[in-house]
């Protein structure tokens, strides 16, 4: 019986676009940006991605209105579809 494989891959996302927006819905908007990007690069369904608690805090860090621009991630993909979403441990 093989093991489990888990496809994992490093992003530097751009949340530049967030700047844009509202003050308001900045952070909102950037870890939505974040769930579509994986989304779309490891081929699964906004649904299946989950975000890590360490994004999160990153993203929320200096509050609504001023997120990052990029951010690093690291993506698992686990092999009944989901990808979890945690940010680079340096």
């Amino acid at each position: 019986m093989p093991e489990e494989e888990e496809e994992e891959h490093i992003f530097t996302i751009s949340l530049s676009k967030c700047k844009n927006l509202p003050r308001t819905k900045r952070a909102r908007i950037a870890i939505k940006t974040i769930k579509t990007y994986i989304g779309s690069h490891m081929k699964v369904p906004i649904n299946d991605v989950w975000v890590d608690a360490s994004v999160n805090n990153c993203i929320w860090a200096r509050g609504i209105k001023k997120p990052p621009s990029k951010i690093r991630v690291k993506a698992i993909k686990f092999e009944d579809g989901l990808v979890e979403v945690s940010t680079l441990e340096e």
